[in-house]
């Protein structure tokens, strides 16, 4: 089994059986794992950032009605099915945050977007594998709070890559 698998693996076993999981009691009795795209080797990405002036900051809106603030760290530009695309890349004490929604949302994936942590490697470049793209957690329990994707993260191609949107009829108890 490679990395990917057995990262995906652990991930339906945590939200299963983990007191923390985001999902309600109800719904780990019927949860029979998330639904992922196959791996896209092509949507690992390497990528040059365009860093943004220091103490540019964003308010993002909540699920919730709270605001998170993050500092918007740089954008980066990608070809995707022939397609180019421009995301921006936060930062919050010294982590890096990547929300995005792209055309399959509301469809495929998740309708509000999908997360990502791209690893800094330095020298103003970043690996950022949609591989490894999540629903946050207000996806499966509204009782959690999200911050919803910025407008300048929402894209007009497909990221066939990460997880897809949860079937909330495996869910439901009959």
């Amino acid at each position: 089994m490679d990395q990917l698998n057995i990262f995906r693996a652990e991930k339906d076993h945590f939200f299963k059986s983990h007191p923390q999981s985001p999902l309600a009691h109800n719904q780990k009795r019927q949860f029979s794992g998330l639904n992922y795209f196959p791996e896209n080797h092509d949507l690992r990405l390497e990528v040059n950032i365009e860093e943004f002036p220091q103490n540019d900051t964003l308010e993002m809106q909540t699920t919730t009605g709270g605001v998170q603030t993050y500092t918007r760290y740089g954008k980066f530009k990608f070809v995707v099915e022939d397609q180019e695309a421009e995301l921006t890349i936060y930062a919050s004490h010294h982590d890096f945050f990547l929300p995005f929604a792209d055309s399959l949302a509301g469809t495929e994936t998740y309708g509000a977007g999908r997360y990502l942590e791209p690893s800094y490697l330095g020298e103003g470049k970043f690996l950022v594998d949609f591989n490894l793209a999540y629903n946050p957690y207000c996806a499966y329990n509204d009782a959690w709070s999200c911050p919803i994707t910025p407008f300048e993260n929402r894209i007009k191609v497909p990221v066939r890559a990460g997880e897809k949107v949860f079937n909330i009829e495996v869910t439901q108890l009959k």
